[in-house]
């Protein structure tokens, strides 16, 4: 056991990160504006805990080196990453020594040449600050965890709601754990990890539904064990293909056998719950959902249109939905059912609809720039609905009304999560029939909006299929893959504190 620290009263700490999802199976780069950056003292304002004059805020003195977060989206470029971590780096060492770190992160960023992303960046962060700084990481659920990242942090936690309704509050748990541990002067937690070889998609694990609900109730009462600090599980990034994507737990604290203990009961918790993991929504092809939405009172009626989420890893921009969707004869004449599609990027289509202004006749093509192996670019004969600039994401929308249809176009891609994304473009979802989004489960807003709710098992770079991707690199066996495969060694590993030596492999 490492020995006690001295305590710190109003310790300094740093925060740095960078986080994005990457589907490695998508035809899409993640360039560095893609992060939106924040610095210095503007990072403090990502977070409302910092808020000055909150609790947290008055606890240690804050310095925000770098952190950015990206729409999920493609592989990140050599050159982004050149440039944002050797930023990061310049900037953290710029600042005052600090007691701890607060490393900000998604967990699943994959990088052209470099495997294991987030853990090598956390290398780099650690020689720069020294072997005596606490660090504290924050993790979505769907990251990936490494021994490496383990042992490269001190404290270590994720979400444990899907859709990621407690986002904020894990980060203010992270920090709070920090703090805590800097202005006690206690011994360096310990971790205790075990990988789990289940590979499995968001839209399999949501936590509204079972078995996903009472896996990750037993996390909170892993954490009130006597001796535990915190308890995580991580199902992993299914829709990348790198050595470290499988679920994983890790059980931070102070007790040894407690910290064992918590961490091999969640991973026979998930691990004997495999099977009944499932969509948290009826499936079905994109056609066979449109009848039935067709035939449904249930309205708004929502499809997801789940091969090309945005919000998941997806290019954004293939067509293959909305091309079936315009072929439909229901929908040809401005009196047929009202249907809102979300949405295709073209920025060509965008700066010929502003062009034309709004109530303007149009034909433009759009999509299948990036991702064009489902569907070439569509084109579309039109009206144009609204007009809309500045968006933080598209930076510029348009909707193109085609006869009962309302496609939005974007001209960087976009998901569309909440209510304010539709009526800010003159749109009203509540009166639609059928609302088709590119996102796999619905996001709180939409969820409640909803009258009826399937999910279509459509094409592109996060394919709910997950067999028929193709991945090669994953550790197997693994569920899904090998469905067979002889019951796995759960047993917990004792990952040694960060001011120590990693030997062996033994994942």
């Amino acid at each position: 056991m490492p020995q006690s620290r001295t305590a710190a009263a109003r310790p300094v700490i740093a925060i740095a990160g960078l986080g994005i999802e990457s589907s490695t199976f998508s035809p899409a780069r993640t360039r560095a504006p893609a992060f939106h950056p924040s610095r210095g003292a503007d990072v403090l304002d990502r977070y409302p805990f910092l808020a000055p004059g909150e609790e947290l805020r008055e606890a240690a003195d804050w310095h925000g080196a770098l952190v950015g977060k990206s729409l999920p989206g493609g592989t990140v470029t050599a050159d982004a990453w050149a440039e944002l971590t050797d930023e990061l780096i310049e900037r953290l060492a710029a600042l005052p020594q600090p007691d701890g770190l607060w490393y900000d992160i998604h967990g699943a960023m994959t990088v052209e040449g470099i495997d294991d992303a987030e853990a090598v960046l956390l290398a780099r962060i650690r020689a720069t600050v020294g072997p005596e700084v606490i660090i504290s990481t924050s993790m979505d659920l769907h990251g990936n965890v490494s021994r490496e990242l383990v042992h490269g942090s001190d404290l270590i936690t994720c979400y444990r709601m899907a859709p990621h309704e407690d986002h904020m509050e894990t980060k203010e748990r992270a920090v709070r754990n920090l703090v805590d541990l800097l202005v006690s002067g206690a011994p360096r937690p310990v971790k205790a990890w075990v990988p789990v070889p289940v590979l499995l998609a968001g839209e399999q694990t949501s936590t509204r539904i079972e078995p996903a609900r009472s896996v990750y109730a037993a996390v909170a009462e892993t954490e009130a064990v006597d001796g535990v600090i915190d308890a995580a599980i991580w199902v992993g990034y299914a829709w990348a293909d790198e050595p470290r994507n499988r679920a994983a737990v890790v059980v931070t604290g102070t007790d040894l056998a407690a910290v064992s203990a918590g961490a091999e009961r969640l991973a026979q918790g998930f691990w004997k719950a495999r099977d009944d993991f499932d969509f948290v929504a009826p499936t079905g092809t994109f056609d066979g959902i449109l009848d039935e939405a067709l035939a449904s009172d249930l309205r708004p009626y929502f499809i997801s249109d789940t091969g090309d989420n945005p919000t998941a890893g997806g290019a954004g921009d293939v067509t293959w939905g909305l091309t079936r969707l315009l072929a439909r004869p229901e929908f040809r004449k401005d009196d047929g059912p009202t249907v809102i599609y979300a949405s295709v990027p073209g920025p060509a289509a965008v700066e010929t609809a502003v062009a034309a202004g709004t109530g303007a006749a149009v034909t433009v093509t759009a999509g299948a720039e990036v991702d064009d192996r489902h569907a070439g670019p569509v084109t579309l004969t039109g009206v144009v609905h609204a007009v809309r600039h500045d968006d933080r994401d598209a930076e510029t929308e348009v909707v193109i009304r085609v006869g009962s249809v309302y496609v939005i176009l974007t001209k960087l891609r976009k998901p569309y999560h909440h209510e304010h994304d539709f009526t800010d473009l003159d749109l009203d979802p509540r009166g639609a029939d059928i609302v088709i989004v590119k996102i796999g489960y619905l996001e709180p807003e939409l969820f409640d909006m909803s009258g009826g709710w399937k999910m279509a098992l459509t094409p592109g770079g996060v394919d709910q299929d997950l067999v028929r991707l193709g991945h090669h690199r994953i550790r197997r066996p693994m569920f899904p893959f090998d469905r067979e495969m002889t019951e796995p060694d759960l047993s917990a590993r004792l990952i040694p504190a960060s001011d120590q030596p990693l030997s062996g492999d033994d994942e």
